[in-house]
């Protein structure tokens, strides 16, 4: 048996309520999937600067140990220019720890799900209309000031990753579920439909 709300109108106010609850909702969950892909492409490029390292590594090693058993210029050649190459790769690292942004964008992406999910409460909430509008705004202002907050300390995303999280909500579905795959997490007495 399905969950019906009232059947009132909702008053204009609410509705303007509504509106900007859902357009900030909406802002939420784009910035929390954008940092999550963030993180995710921090982590492709360490992991590939990490390989990078040791293959490096062991082509200098190599071209030494070449050189040590008679591959002459050559052998010492290829080794210094790959060394070079290691070191320039290294000095690119020195100052940036990938592992650890990726952690702050993982972070970020945490607490911005936290204020999701008390968005969609809020909202939920204001269609139930069992709460004054007085309050439903109370909560609001302290949402945005939750934002607010982390905003303030997140570290910034780039537009690949936009983009990416963009594929992800409109064409991968990544952040719904069909009432299947709900009533499959739920107790046969709480789940939807037949």
């Amino acid at each position: 048996m399905a969950l019906h709300s009232r059947t009132r109108q909702p008053s204009e106010n609410e509705e303007a309520l509504e509106g900007q609850l859902r357009e900030s909702f909406g802002r939420v969950v784009y910035s929390h999937k954008t940092h999550e892909k963030t993180a995710d492409l921090l982590l492709e490029k360490l992991a590939r600067i990490k390989l990078s390292q040791v293959v490096l590594s062991a082509i200098t090693a190599g071209g030494c140990v070449a050189t040590i058993f008679g591959a002459g210029k050559v052998g010492a050649s290829i080794a210094a220019l790959v060394s070079t190459g290691l070191l320039g790769l290294n000095l690119y690292t020195k100052d940036r720890d990938l592992g650890e942004l990726a952690q702050k964008h993982r972070r970020i992406g945490s607490d911005l799900w936290a204020i999701r999910e008390k968005y969609l409460s809020l909202i939920a909430d204001l269609r139930i209309g069992n709460q004054p509008m007085e309050r439903l705004q109370v909560r609001r202002d302290r949402l945005v000031d939750e934002l607010q907050t982390i905003y303030r300390g997140a570290p910034s995303t780039n537009a690949r990753a936009y983009r990416k999280a963009q594929e992800g909500l409109q064409q991968q579905d990544e952040m719904t579920f069909s009432d299947e795959e709900i009533n499959a997490f739920l107790p046969e007495e709480l789940r939807k439909g037949g």
